[in-house]
């Protein structure tokens, strides 16, 4: 079968738009092939720093035949009528048409036939209409240019690299738009092969300045940048190679990762995990030489997450450690050259930029330790948290205060050590250090609290009272760091809620959503007996006349759901959450996550389903009784007027589990308070079996359906089973 090859040939694409670029062009010619009727077997997508590619094959040789279906008018309908539908149809004369019977009446419609057309044709506007269409991030526009970079460059390498040519027309282009083509770096030549012939098609880059599709390419930029033809992908991916560019990102990844690791064996290190930085390394290059280079012993004294920020940072190396995981003093670089001496000159010039960008590190680090952390406190004041919740120093009188209450429920939390914590959390938003490496806010704060000699429990919750920052995220354990980073996020998302700075369905500028499942993990995987409204209560009474308007059970919702979300994967039901939380009393979350599980085994067993059956049952009969009466019946049946043995037992069995499942709720054993409702499926199902509810008695009836009625409150003692699907 036919296959199709494209290959954008650019000055440097910037590495973390590369994986999305691919993605891009794939979809948007894929799609643009199949709304032109053209299916293909398999569609590959590529991209190198400097060339996207993709491969479609299982493409037909030409269109497949349209037949088109047009309905005109009804026979006999005014000429008028007729003679228009003719003419958009475009026929002479109505024995073009055939007559058919729509719905009792009978239509003309004309039924045209329209051969495929060639493939390469589609081809060559889909190709086009990409280029048009690509959805860069920023891109660039062609002014008046006929020398690429690409010629500068060869021409100091002392490569001859061709320019790009004001162009005439050929014989049935047209001329170009008046717009040019925008592209993320300036295009260099384009490749579009279809069955081993090259597609007729040109790109309009900007003036007179047009770009042929063709079937040549270069290899790589310094190692063999010379033009070579291509006829295929095999033979374009293999030509590439021997030109030393790898196609396949993930094969340059895994020589990065395999060369890293073979040079840091062999000097008993290991490379540490930084799959986010092997990404961006392998969009940097399309021939890697892994390289490992070293670093000075004056540098090892600063702290090894500053080491790692200014290497990962600004100098894209990966960071080594020993094998009891202190940083080494080597590094790994991947270069995009090969060169005669090993590497040799290629290492010591990264040697000296790194020495000069620790150095930097250095300086910030002396310089930091020339005051203490407590010392840094009142810069805070010149720090907006927020225009409308005030500066980051309020924010942490308040989150001091929030703490000291939150560690109460927090077992081995030190009221004075928490007080300590959160004074100092943010001090070090006002270090040199983090000025120049934010990502390093916190962890600098535990590495200059140890200096100043703070006790170790009040250095790592200044770490760690950031975390969890994500699902990947480990959550802190120890108890002064838990009860500073619960109150951190909760005074935040009380704040917000406050001002009515909620998230909407598509925007969370200040990360609400995170805090919340922060707030939730720490709880959680803590075992904390947190009663969340009593806590959000306290957080809004520290804001004083700016949380007039906090509404504590709406924040309490959002948790619910941000639960639902946390939950999702281990494959808890939403709703078992929901019909707990919307009993409205509930708001520690450990009891409520064990009212779920026991509710989630209840429903498992066979007694569990049968009842929720007749609970819904019960429910409906309710409902549609009050609302035709416009009154709630209440669960309180008189035992003098039931009638019927069935309806004695389950009146019977309803207060003898009513007064089981309050016992065992009392003690918290949620499991013991289901066991107690099973005990109601034998009684409930020979109710509805053998007793009419709405009988001809007016007041036999009302009584029944207050019966019903208890059914439903008893079982809503334990979780709102209207919430449960199924």
């Amino acid at each position: 079968m036919p296959e199709l090859l494209i290959e954008l040939r650019s000055e440097e694409i910037p590495a973390r738009m590369q994986a999305r670029a691919a993605d891009d062009l794939k979809r948007l010619v894929t799609e643009r092939l199949k709304d032109a009727g053209l299916a293909f077997d398999t569609a590959e997508a590529y991209v190198t720093p400097r060339r996207l590619a993709l491969v479609v094959d299982g493409l037909p040789e030409k269109q497949p035949d349209v037949k088109e279906e047009r309905k005109g008018p009804k026979v006999g309908a005014p000429d008028q009528a007729i003679q228009g539908f003719m003419k958009s149809a475009g026929i002479d004369s109505l024995e073009a048409c055939e007559i058919r019977e729509v719905k009792g009446a009978e239509f003309y419609f004309v039924v045209t036939e329209k051969k495929g057309g060639e493939v390469s044709k589609v081809i060559s506007a889909v190709v086009r209409d990409t280029l048009q269409r690509f959805p860069w991030p920023k891109s660039m526009a062609w002014g008046e240019r006929e020398v690429s970079v690409d010629a500068l460059l060869g021409t100091l390498a002392g490569d001859v690299v061709e320019p790009i040519q004001k162009e005439a027309l050929e014989e049935g282009e047209e001329p170009a738009p008046d717009t040019g083509l925008t592209w993320v770096r300036p295009i260099l030549s384009i490749i579009a092969i279809f069955n081993g012939q090259i597609v007729r098609g040109v790109a309009y880059l900007g003036g007179d300045t047009r770009l042929r599709y063709g079937n040549t390419t270069r290899g790589h930029r310094f190692l063999d940048p010379g033009e070579f033809a291509v006829t295929d992908f095999a033979d374009y991916q293999a030509k590439l190679e021997k030109k030393f560019v790898i196609l396949d990102r993930e094969v340059r990844k895994a020589r990065i990762r395999e060369g890293a690791e073979k040079l840091a064996k062999d000097a008993g290190l290991t490379v540490k995990d930084d799959p986010a930085l092997l990404d961006e390394v392998a969009g940097l290059v399309e021939w890697p030489v892994v390289l490992m280079g070293a670093i000075d012993a004056e540098f090892m004294e600063v702290p090894p997450e500053a080491l790692t920020s200014a290497m990962r940072t600004h100098q894209k190396y990966f960071a080594l450690e020993s094998k009891y995981g202190a940083m080494a003093p080597h590094f790994i670089v991947v270069s995009n050259m090969e060169s005669a001496d090993g590497g040799k000159a290629i290492v010591a010039g990264n040697e000296r930029v790194l020495r000069a960008r620790l150095s930097d590190a250095k300086f910030f680090w002396d310089q930091d330790l020339k005051q203490g952390l407590s010392a840094r406190t009142p810069a805070l004041k010149e720090i907006i948290f927020h225009a409308r919740l005030g500066t980051v120093d309020e924010k942490m009188d308040r989150v001091q205060a929030l703490a000291v209450e939150i560690a109460k429920h927090i077992d081995g939390a030190d009221a004075d050590k928490v007080r300590s914590a959160a004074r100092l959390a943010k001090a070090d938003l006002t270090t040199e250090m983090v000025g120049e490496f934010p990502e390093l806010q916190g962890l600098m704060g535990r590495y200059y609290a140890l200096k100043d000699g703070e006790d170790e429990a009040v250095a790592d919750a200044i770490a760690e009272h950031y975390s969890p920052l994500g699902p990947n995220d480990a959550c802190p354990t120890q108890p002064v760091s838990v009860a500073v980073a619960l109150a951190d996020k909760i005074d935040t998302l009380v704040g917000f809620w406050a001002i009515d700075e909620k998230p909407t369905g598509s925007k969370d500028p200040y990360a609400l959503r995170r805090a919340a499942l922060g707030v939730i993990r720490l709880v959680l995987e803590n075992g904390l007996r947190l009663p969340l409204v009593n806590v959000f209560t306290a957080s809004a009474a520290s804001y004083g006349k700016t949380a007039g308007g906090f509404d504590a059970a709406d924040l309490l919702s959002f948790f619910a759901d941000r639960l639902k979300v946390h939950l999702k994967d281990a494959g808890t039901r939403h709703d078992l959450v929901t019909a707990v939380f919307e009993r409205g009393d509930e708001d520690d979350l450990v009891r409520l996550m064990a009212r779920v599980e026991a509710l989630t085994a209840f429903l498992e067993t066979e007694d569990g389903g049968n009842l929720l059956t007749a609970y819904k049952r019960a429910a409906n009969i309710l409902r549609i009784e009050e609302k035709k009466e416009g009154a709630v019946y209440a669960p309180k049946p008189d035992a003098k007027a039931l009638a019927e043995a069935e309806e004695k037992r389950l009146f019977e069995a309803l207060g003898k589990a009513r007064t089981a499942s309050g016992a065992a709720l009392e003690k918290e054993d949620f499991a013991a308070a289901m066991a107690a409702l099973s005990d109601l499926r034998a009684p409930v199902d020979a109710f509805f079996d053998k007793v009419t509810v709405n009988a001809d008695d007016a007041a036999l009836r009302a009584n029944r359906l207050k019966l019903l009625a208890q059914i439903r409150a008893t079982m809503d003692e334990v979780a709102d089973f209207s919430k449960i699907e199924g």
